[in-house]
């Protein structure tokens, strides 16, 4: 009875420590699902992702350039579509093919942040995002206009799009123009987003980044699609075992003596 006492006040000195690792880890892993800054700025240089809302940036929502939409980030791409000729490979005869190209491609570069999901867990500057660069998925289209090829002597409807396409158009204008498409991207605020990158300070406060040699990633997710929050089982079974074997161990060694 004594040696299995002692053997358990042992395993539970051995236990103590484990589940304190485990504890902190969960304690961290919860904060940075909360988007709490300081644990995200505890991270700095090392990669991370991050899941939660859109917020405005330090200074505030923004509006997209061709709609007009109240927003966080907006990007919007012009394509030229055209006609041209080739020779078809199996008669070698002519024909008239339908080609498209890009000729105008934009995304705004103002810093926005990434929020907790709960509200009353939102307070103060939330974690920042710098979208220089950066790969955006799945975000809203806001605005698609086919604009037909305008018209000599006949005022064009594109017009009003044409002039708040940031940036100069360019590209190599080949065939005969059938229509320019206008379209728009946007996350608005309170939008759910996954960020993936590398946590940068900017005076003192967490920035999410492009990594050296890769790319800052914005995922724009369903609202039915929640995060799971991190479990504290690891922690809970550690602390459970020490516990349990220190309480044991000193009965059974008490009994004994």
């Amino acid at each position: 009875m004594l040696v299995t006492g002692i053997a358990l006040l042992l395993g539970a000195a051995i236990l103590t420590p484990l589940a304190v690792v485990a504890l902190r880890r969960w304690l961290r892993q919860r904060a940075l699902a909360e988007i709490q800054p300081r644990a995200v700025a505890a991270s700095a240089g090392r990669p991370i992702s991050l899941a939660g809302v859109a917020a405005p940036g330090p200074d505030g929502a923004i509006e997209s350039r061709l709609a007009g939409a109240d927003c966080v980030w907006h990007g919007h791409e012009v394509l030229r579509h055209y006609w041209q000729w080739r020779n078809r490979e199996d008669t070698g005869e002519r024909e008239r093919v339908r080609g498209c190209d890009s000729i105008a491609d934009h995304g705004s570069t103002e810093l926005f942040g990434i929020a907790p999901p709960a509200p009353a867990a939102r307070a103060g500057i939330p974690v920042l995002v710098d979208p220089q660069g950066a790969r955006i998925e799945d975000a809203d289209m806001c605005l698609q206009r086919v604009v037909g090829r305008p018209q000599r002597g006949v005022p064009a409807p594109a017009d009003d799009l044409l002039a708040r396409v940031k940036g100069r158009i360019s590209g190599v204008f080949r065939g005969e123009t059938i229509e320019f498409e206008y379209r728009e991207w946007v996350i608005r605020p309170g939008d759910p987003v996954v960020v993936e990158g590398q946590v940068e300070l900017r005076d003192g406060h967490p920035v999410l980044t492009a990594p050296p040699g890769g790319e800052l990633r914005i995922r724009h997710i369903a609202p039915e699609q929640p995060q799971e929050p991190p479990r504290a089982t690891d922690a809970l079974l550690l602390g459970g075992g020490a516990v349990a074997s220190a309480c044991v161990g000193l009965l059974l060694t008490l009994a004994a003596v």
